[in-house]
């Protein structure tokens, strides 16, 4: 489970892109610099705490992940293999 902290920032980077993508497209449109960072600003500070809930929200499901002391049947019989040509097991 990732940390508060990382998932703020990586929300922060991703916002960044967007940021930079939004206000180009803005401009183009609107030829504003005002209206351009009216918009921009607003959309990003939303998306920016909606991507943090929604990065926190799926830190704590357990869904898709694989229990790190877990091996499947294959990893099991190759772990034997290997212990046996070292010498470990009959």
């Amino acid at each position: 489970m990732e940390s508060r902290k990382r998932s703020l920032v990586k929300s922060i980077i991703w916002r960044v892109l967007g940021i930079v993508i939004l206000g180009v497209i803005t401009w183009l449109f609107t030829k504003s610099w005002k209206i351009t960072t009216s918009v921009t600003v607003l959309f990003h500070v939303i998306r920016v705490v909606l991507y943090y809930f929604h990065e926190r929200l799926w830190s704590g499901i357990n869904w898709g992940f694989k229990k790190r002391n877990e091996l499947t049947e294959k990893e099991k019989e190759k772990m034997i293999e290997r212990l046996r040509n070292l010498g470990y097991l009959n």
